[in-house]
């Protein structure tokens, strides 16, 4: 990590404001995809609260992108595997909420989308600031590259067995319209 300007006890980029604009544009948008990602995890597929919640992550997560991209200007091309992975999560997020709007059968490939996006939004936070945040800066840097997909993927993998494993589930909604036709 390049040595940046002090700010706030952080190490930043620039301390212009038009860095300081951008970057607080995106900590709100990250903000927004943190807490829709995990509202969307937690509610009942096929509710309302999940696709609103999935619809204010896809827009978190593009304004997050968009916004990385510009803030990588002020220390390219250092910030180009921030750039890479937020891309990466970026055209996840796209692919699996897109999967769920044109009715593809299935549910698999819009979980593992989402999954994979919302690790690789975790994956630049620690990778970027993980060396300024307690406890993760005495980890090597190889942690903040892999411990999002640790912890992630095997939730995933549970979010897929409940799919393909239905009577270890509740009954989604989409199930009880189903039970009722003939």
């Amino acid at each position: 990590m390049v040595q940046g300007e002090p700010l706030l006890g952080l190490d930043v980029a620039s301390t212009s404001v038009l860095f300081l604009a951008i970057l607080t544009v995106h900590v709100a948008a990250a903000s927004v995809a943190i807490v829709s990602g995990i509202v969307a995890m937690v509610a009942r597929k096929g509710s309302g609260r999940h696709s609103r919640a999935g619809h204010w992550y896809l827009i978190g997560i593009l304004v997050v992108f968009a916004t990385a991209c510009a803030l990588a200007a002020f220390r390219w091309p250092e910030d180009l595997p921030l750039v890479v992975i937020g891309g990466i999560g970026a055209a996840s997020a796209v692919y699996g909420f897109a999967f769920r709007r044109l009715r593809r059968p299935g549910d698999i490939p819009h979980i593992l989308a989402m999954g994979i996006s919302y690790i690789a939004m975790l994956t630049a936070f620690y990778v970027d600031n993980g060396p300024q945040l307690p406890v993760w800066n005495l980890l090597p840097p190889l942690a903040f590259w892999v411990i999002p997909a640790i912890v992630g993927a095997p939730i995933i993998g549970r979010a897929i067995w409940k799919r393909r494993h239905p009577h270890h589930r509740r009954p989604l909604p989409e199930d009880r319209v189903q039970q009722e036709r003939p």
